[in-house]
């Protein structure tokens, strides 16, 4: 009976890990991850020091930007660089980085939605 219920813990801890997706491409060319459990996260870079998010909803459904903040820290060239991003129209969150910003750029974003509630994205 131990070893069962020993079993059943090890397979209940592993489900947040087996439900979360994994990062995939998003439909404007970036790449899509979970941000927290209420949002997903798209990250489009073109090696330009414009940083562009787009947000969705746990139904890969775009949701208005407005309201939302966030704080970009990627890693460039071994070194981090740390900027804002703010709503632009539509779905989208904007941001310049000091330096140009290579696909497959790795990293967090930091969001704040309207309601005060933070969730994290990471590429």
């Amino acid at each position: 009976m131990k070893k069962l219920v020993l079993v059943l813990s090890f397979l209940v801890m592993a489900m947040p890990v087996a439900l979360a997706h994994e990062p995939r491409p998003g439909p404007n060319g970036g790449l899509k991850v979970d941000a927290g459990n209420r949002y997903h996260a798209e990250l489009v870079v073109r090696r330009t020091p414009e940083v562009v998010l787009f947000l969705y909803d746990a139904n890969d459904k775009p949701i208005a930007s407005t309201g939302f903040r966030g704080s970009a820290i990627l890693v460039v060239d071994g070194k981090t660089q740390r900027f804002d991003l703010r709503p632009v129209d539509g779905s989208r969150l904007v941001g310049t980085a000091p330096v140009a910003v290579p696909a497959g750029v790795k990293g967090v974003v930091q969001l704040v939605a309207p309601d005060g509630s933070t969730a994290q994205a990471k590429f």
